[in-house]
């Protein structure tokens, strides 16, 4: 099976798309986006080993390869729309395409986004690169650099799950809950979609919340607060880890996909599933607080090539 028949058999596919005008089967897509509407270009790589387990299911590996750039989308406020794909393999192995195909077009079904097109290749290791197109009104992105001081900073969701779940797969232990928060992220799309006009600064927790809510306030050039005991932490990691882990994940455990943003609190009163956390301030810098006392949690995120 060469490279044409493993995309004819595994990722073409014929749906109805107004926006889409030539699909997989040229040398390129060819969109045509609403005139009156930007638009949101957001890409991750995810690589055997340093993203996820060797033994994750393809299945999985698909799932979570597209959650992320939907989590992305969804920081900034945006409705996708199409992607385009790169995997590298070392074999084409029909069940292995099966299964992670299957998990691909399972989320992308779920958002509504088209496959257009991409590219696959022959490496050492499974390497899957997605890039993803968005919507998004005229000014209306949410962006990272207009917290204000004032604002409340609120976070969706619970944290520190994917990272007590990667540490069970890792010892061996499939915790149905944990390690599913982290193959199989849940991307806040319909969220985001609620936040704009309402947040005013947005930021998706990939590297670890501290880490994450610190870029934040440094592209804002302002402070903050967090209440460390206000953190949503789940049932499920309380049931699993010491109160000192379920805070150590929940603060510097990345993988997440859930939302951190800062708003006035008004304006953001009816939305569900949100958690305020802190505060933002005129002092550079964030500051945790436990029990009102303040404590050091020396994070900066997780980086590549530190």
């Amino acid at each position: 099976m060469d490279e044409f028949e493993l995309i004819r058999r595994f990722f073409s596919r014929n749906r109805a798309d107004a926006g889409l005008i030539i699909g997989i089967g040229d040398d390129g897509a060819v969109i045509a986006p609403d005139s009156a509407l930007q638009q949101i270009h957001v890409i991750d790589t995810l690589v055997e080993g340093v993203h996820f387990p060797a033994d994750t299911s393809p299945a999985d590996i698909a799932y979570r390869a597209v959650a992320v750039n939907l989590s992305d989308v969804a920081a900034m406020g945006g409705r996708p729309r199409w992607m385009t794909l790169a995997l590298t393999l070392s074999d084409a192995n029909e069940a292995w395409l099966e299964s992670f195909s299957r998990g691909l077009f399972e989320i992308a079904d779920a958002h509504d986004v088209q496959l257009i097109g991409g590219d696959t290749t022959r490496g050492p290791v499974v390497t899957v690169t997605v890039t993803l197109t968005a919507e998004i009104e005229p000014g209306g992105a949410l962006l990272r650099s207009r917290a204000r001081v004032g604002d409340a900073i609120f976070v969706t969701g619970t944290v520190g799950d994917a990272a007590a779940g990667l540490e069970l797969l890792q010892r061996g232990d499939s915790d149905q809950v944990l390690a599913q928060r982290f193959l199989r992220p849940t991307p806040r799309v319909a969220l985001g979609r609620q936040l704009v006009g309402k947040a005013n600064a947005a930021i998706d927790i990939s590297d670890g919340l501290v880490g994450d809510l610190q870029k934040l306030l440094v592209a804002s050039g302002v402070g903050g607060v967090l209440e460390i005991d206000a953190v949503p932490i789940s049932d499920a990691l309380q049931a699993r880890f010491s109160t000192e882990e379920q805070e150590c994940f929940a603060l510097t455990g990345g993988d997440d996909y859930e939302l951190c943003f800062t708003a006035n609190p008004v304006e953001v009163a009816g939305i569900k599933g949100i958690t305020r956390i802190g505060t933002v301030t005129t002092e550079t810098g964030l500051v945790c607080r436990r029990d009102g006392e303040i404590v050091d949690i020396a994070d900066s995120g997780y980086r590549h090539f530190s």
